[in-house]
């Protein structure tokens, strides 16, 4: 869970005057009596009679008073304590905050609501109850439209937040369906932002919304596709129309080398476009998108991740982001769009992307081995549990390989193999291990290019016969 800055300590005597009234909040130490206090004082802020307030006054507005800012920052603080939480929530305190935010021009002021509301939000209760609140919620969704990028990172938190709750995920979809310039602020943000957290926590949020739903991921996908042809170039006013693939690549370079986790999300994201075709071909075939695409997620598997100097233990880091890499460039790889990039370039990138696949399905098996002299390892609740995430996550990466090893196989030349041989991608060890994998799943890909193997070196080709019976057998 993401936890705002810790706010000033109070001053011990006020504490004491506090506990000593008798006013804590449950079981905690903090005030009633203060809590009303802030939380007045916040009203007073928004009533009627400050906000009609003159045009010399709107540059103090957008200033937080040092002694208010440091209060309502321990209310930020205390409301990641339930008890805390719940009397705010009695207290109607997100009906104040909503004031705040439709009617405040204090960004910091605004910021440290929508994060007082997005730690509320990580109790059920309460996301049930500020979920269920519409009026609350256009003003939440409204907040992505703002310019600040505090207030739009404490967003995204409360808006992850609410979508990661199974009961009233449904509801902040739909609300986002019924928003379309949702899309462009989302779109806006991972275009242009060099902010990385707020990067990596919209790229969450947009992830979790395309996972949740597979019709909103569709209309975004299409929502940039057509640029509209009547769009005068001299009207300054009107919003640029986004493709939502050029913008998950701006995001996933400006992460790549700050954040892998943040990579992670984005590379998830490509992942899940390539899930419905309209995803695929707003991947392959955008002007320049395809060839992007494929230059990023080439220059990762092949010259960033699971590297020869690497120890075997790194596939477990790296393990999602390398499935969805391999995912996604195995996907444009078999795409049927005839793409120059692709049909020029397919020589130059077989033998990388067959080293790095081979590199990635070694080192796996390492990671893969089980200690011998476990004393645990025979008890059957153990082997019931043998399948961790970590194995789940590993077996998909497998998978992934395998289907992207044989595909590059089955294209592979004469004159290829011969290179392969001869700069060590193919040699003894990696055919083998790549045999392991493919067979038995795979085996007319193998038997094929056992038959081009022979033609270039005879003897290797015999000595994988005799290693794998099974092809020699039906050769």
């Amino acid at each position: 869970m993401d936890r705002n800055p810790s706010p000033p300590p109070p001053s011990g005597d006020e504490d004491k005057q506090e506990a000593a009234g008798g006013d804590c909040i449950g079981s905690t130490v903090y005030s009633k009596h203060w809590l009303f206090g802030v939380l007045s004082r916040l009203i007073q802020i928004v009533s009627p009679e400050n906000t009609k307030s003159s045009s010399d006054d709107e540059e103090q507005q957008m200033e937080l008073d040092e002694e208010m800012e440091n209060e309502i920052c321990r209310v930020w603080d205390m409301s990641m304590d339930e008890d805390v939480a719940l009397f705010l929530q009695e207290f109607n305190a997100p009906d104040i905050f909503m004031g705040v935010l439709a009617k405040s021009r204090c960004p910091r002021l605004r910021e440290i609501c929508v994060g007082i509301l997005g730690n509320m939000a990580c109790f059920q209760e309460i996301c049930l109850s500020i979920s269920s609140d519409k009026n609350l919620g256009q003003v939440l969704l409204h907040c992505l439209y703002d310019s600040d990028p505090p207030t739009l990172l404490e967003t995204s938190r409360l808006l992850l937040t609410c979508l990661s709750q199974s009961e009233v995920a449904s509801v902040w979809v739909e609300r986002i369906r019924e928003h379309p310039a949702i899309y462009d602020s989302m779109c806006f943000i991972m275009s242009s932002s060099t902010n990385v957290d707020l990067l990596v926590k919209v790229g969450e949020v947009v992830d979790k919304l395309f996972d949740l739903d597979e019709k909103l991921m569709l209309e975004w996908i299409r929502n940039g596709a057509v640029q509209p042809l009547d769009q005068p170039q001299e009207d300054s006013e009107h919003q640029p129309v986004f493709r939502i693939v050029p913008c998950v690549l701006e995001a996933a370079k400006q992460v790549r080398s700050e954040n892998p986790e943040g990579l992670d999300v984005y590379m998830r994201i490509l992942q899940l476009l390539t899930t419905v075709d309209d995803g695929i071909q707003a991947i392959v075939q955008g002007p320049d998108t395809g060839k992007d695409t494929w230059d990023l997620l080439f220059d990762l598997v092949c010259h960033e991740f699971c590297q020869s100097d690497d120890p075997p233990i790194i596939l477990q880091e790296q393990k999602t982001v390398l499935a969805s890499a391999f995912s996604v460039l195995s996907a444009i790889y078999a795409s049927q769009a005839e793409q120059e990039y692709l049909k020029i370039g397919k020589g130059k990138y077989n033998l990388p992307l067959i080293d790095s696949l081979i590199r990635v399905l070694q080192n796996m098996e390492h990671c893969q081995k089980k200690p011998e002299n476990s004393a645990e390892s025979n008890t059957e609740e153990t082997k019931k549990s043998d399948l961790t995430q970590d194995d789940f996550h590993l077996k998909i990466l497998k998978d992934i390989s395998c289907e992207f090893l044989s595909n590059i196989f089955q294209v592979l030349t004469k004159e290829t193999v011969a290179q392969g041989l001869k700069e060590g991608q193919l040699s003894k060890q990696k055919c083998s291990c790549a045999f392991e994998n493919l067979l038995p799943f795979y085996s007319p890909v193998v038997e094929d290019f056992l038959k081009i193997l022979r033609e270039v070196d005879k003897t290797l080709a015999g000595n994988l016969e005799e290693s794998f019976p099974s092809l020699k057998v039906q050769t």
